[in-house]
């Protein structure tokens, strides 16, 4: 029997998460269920021996494959049976370190030791259902061998521990834990391990998930932790390993929406990923897909990641000149041209790419590249296409007005000439359809306000209190209707009645006068802005 293989064969562990499917809630679930009384479960009672003796390697084998399918032997779990446990797992994390230190080049010295400690690992699984009894792990000093497991690919623990459902459970208990795995440098400690991993190898892959997966939980229950962790490696491994010329696969996906998460409300983190070139990286990565659409549903869900990203890193304005400078209106111009399922996308970005002042350069850009011959076909017919990919008129329709909008507010000269010419073609047709658009979104809202009126008055009759927080609630139900979408259809409206063309404002008042419209009206609205 090979000692290698001995070495490297894992038993297959049933609390971990296999990639792709949604096992780990139903197990955790019955974990929870079956045991838990008052802090206490149950669990496999295992002898605490910890003699090496020496067997051959077939009993070894026997009995790392035999492990999963012995009978529990119903001992319960309390506070002295964790610290017992925790102080085994210390014992045998330490023999094994000592026993690899001493005998480098001879496993064979120390395959009792590595099996030893892969047992007592596989019995604190437990913890991961008592988060109240997580103090014990700090307490005892356990944090720093946990973090050491690293470097042995066994990830799925503190996986478990992290798990999101899990910590919210015991707040306090998740914490002090949390604090420690920070004080720790886990992040710094975790970008290490992935980078000496080899993903071509299925166990090392699955490291890799679960690395991941760790910091995702730690992401969504302490947001702020973000910019400490792009710090420490994170963001520039992402980004790596999002360039690296390897099939698509999960963790490719994983790694998107790791990065999307850093990227949300976070303008430290967003101007580290331009500072690393990666507007560029976003922007190659993204370029596959401006003539074919994603093959699977998860390439697809990459793909809309990647897109989020991008978005999110435009709200710095110092990105949007490198989103300028790196070609990026190009991109966005010719997806929204070839009509596949990144135009969807592609129009949200060109929207955040020009959006105020900061969005001048690009606005004037997006003009001499001929965008305004892209854009306004948009304008004139929302595509059908769009509900097949999940996105409302409604979304399609504020994008386009609010490009056109920022347009209006940031071009200047002939450039802008251009613009309001656009207005003036066959027979004002684009004046049309924009008053078209102001009495459909008009009409919505005053629907909205009346019903909004209705509730108002329902509630004075009752004696209750209309405060500041009902009136955000009421506020957020007219901008769900289309407010925001009228008050940018009503700001283009007085930019084209003000912009010295006669033929514009003739039009918009007349078909104003016909339908029992005012200016005044639409000033008022735009006003609201």
């Amino acid at each position: 029997m090979d000692v290698g293989e001995l070495l490297n064969y894992q038993p297959d562990r049933g609390a971990k998460r296999p990639r792709g499917e949604d096992s780990r809630e139903e197990s955790r679930s019955k974990q929870k269920t079956t045991g838990r009384d008052a802090g206490r479960v149950l669990v496999r009672s295992e002898p605490d021996s910890e003699e090496q003796t020496g067997g051959d390697g077939e009993k070894i084998l026997q009995r790392l494959m035999d492990q999963d399918g012995e009978d529990p032997e119903g001992e319960l779990v309390d506070e002295s049976t964790v610290k017992k446990m925790i102080l085994t797992f210390e014992k045998r994390s330490y023999k094994n370190q000592e026993l690899r230190i001493k005998f480098p080049d001879n496993p064979e010295k120390f395959m009792e030791a590595e099996l030893d400690l892969n047992d007592i690992i596989q019995e604190m699984h437990v913890i991961a259902t008592i988060p109240e009894l997580y103090h014990l792990l700090v307490e005892l000093n356990a944090v720093h061998s946990l973090l050491g497991l690293l470097s042995h690919d066994n990830t799925d623990i503190l996986n478990e521990l992290t798990d999101i459902d899990t910590l919210h459970e015991s707040e306090e208990g998740a914490e002090v834990l949390i604090d420690a795995l920070l004080e720790g440098q886990v992040v710094a400690l975790m970008v290490q391990n992935m980078e000496r991993l080899d993903e071509t190898v299925k166990e090392e892959a699955d490291g890799v998930y679960n690395t991941l997966a760790v910091i995702e939980n730690m992401a969504e229950f302490r947001p702020g932790l973000c910019t400490e962790a792009a710090q420490q490696g994170l963001m520039q491994w992402l980004l790596k390993r999002i360039k690296a010329k390897m099939p698509f696969d999960a963790n490719k996906l994983y790694c998107s929406e790791i990065l999307a998460i850093l990227l949300q409300n976070n303008d430290k983190t967003r101007e580290l990923l331009g500072e690393m070139d990666g507007i560029d990286v976003l922007l190659q990565q993204l370029s596959v897909f401006k003539r074919h659409n994603p093959a699977t549903a998860e390439e697809q869900e990459m793909m809309e990641n990647l897109f989020d990203a991008l978005c999110s890193c435009l709200m710095l304005p110092a990105n949007r000149d490198r989103f300028l400078r790196g070609e990026g209106l190009q991109l966005m111009n010719l997806m929204l041209r070839e009509k596949k399922m990144s135009r969807v996308s592609a129009l949200k970005v060109l929207d955040y790419g020009v959006i105020g002042p900061e969005g001048s350069d690009n606005c004037h850009k997006f003009v001499d590249i001929l965008g305004l011959r892209t854009i306004f076909p948009l304008f004139m017919k929302t595509p059908k296409k769009m509900k097949k990919v999940g996105v409302s008129d409604k979304e399609h329709e504020e994008h386009v007005c609010s490009i056109i909008a920022s347009m209006l507010r940031n071009l200047k000269g002939q450039q802008r000439s251009r613009l309001l010419s656009k207005f003036t073609e066959n027979d004002c047709e684009k004046v049309d359809r924009l008053m078209e658009l102001h009495f459909k979104y008009l009409e919505a809202v005053q629907l909205a306000d009346k019903r909004i009126e209705g509730e108002k008055h329902d509630m004075v009759r009752r004696g209750e209190i209309i405060d500041d927080a009902m009136d955000d609630e009421f506020y957020l139900r007219r901008l769900d209707a289309g407010l925001f979408v009228l008050q940018l259809v009503c700001y283009i409206m007085v930019e084209i009645c003000n912009a010295g063309v006669p033929q514009l404002q003739q039009r918009v008042h007349q078909i104003l006068n016909l339908r029992g419209g005012s200016v005044k009206i639409n000033e008022n609205i735009v006003a609201l802005q």
